[in-house]
């Protein structure tokens, strides 16, 4: 996610999930000023563009929800307030699949608003001696550099509501999904 993040010159930002992240530590809080003598909107991390949560079944229902409905809508709401989300907007979320004290996991109609799941096992021996040998001298993510930009991956994706799919082809892949669900 990170890498993506710096390929495509998108903001970024990790959130780490604990039972003690509260919705505002995700999408912001309005604070008083005294100067102005007024509330002043203060923006959580979830305004970046690249998002990890991390341990997402760490957090309360109540964070999850936060969460789920930048996702889903790509905003999200504070005191009463809509605010809307710099797209492209993306959120990589991990579990912790070992430990399931203290946690709070996802209900199936909430795990659906993730397009990918995957498990990843431990690498072989060898693979994470070449892992060892590529970050001795530092982190591969800090050599990247970006090859695209926000607005380009932004006309990507309206590019490609564009591309015509013929009925056999949307029912072929219809059923695919159907039948792998």
């Amino acid at each position: 996610a990170r890498a993506l993040s710096v390929s495509s010159g998108c903001t970024y930002t990790r959130i780490q999930c604990t039972p003690d992240l509260l919705p505002t530590d995700v999408t912001g809080v309005s604070i008083y000023n005294q100067k102005t003598q007024e509330f002043e909107f203060r923006r959580g991390p979830i305004f970046n563009q690249v998002i990890v949560a991390d341990e997402i079944n760490r957090a309360t229902p109540r964070t999850q929800s936060a969460l789920l409905e930048a996702m889903s809508e790509g905003q999200v709401s504070v005191d009463g307030k809509t605010w809307k989300l710099t797209p492209p907007f993306m959120v990589f979320a991990t579990q912790n699949p070992v430990e399931h004290e203290g946690t709070f996991p996802l209900p199936e109609a909430q795990l659906d608003r993730f397009m990918v799941k995957l498990s990843v096992g431990y690498p072989s021996m060898v693979a994470e001696a070449a892992i060892l040998e590529r970050t001795r001298l530092g982190h591969p993510i800090d050599d990247l550099k970006p090859v695209t930009d926000a607005e380009t991956i932004l006309r990507m994706q309206a590019g490609v509501r564009q591309v015509f799919v013929h009925d056999q082809v949307r029912d072929y892949l219809l059923k695919l999904v159907t039948r792998t669900r």
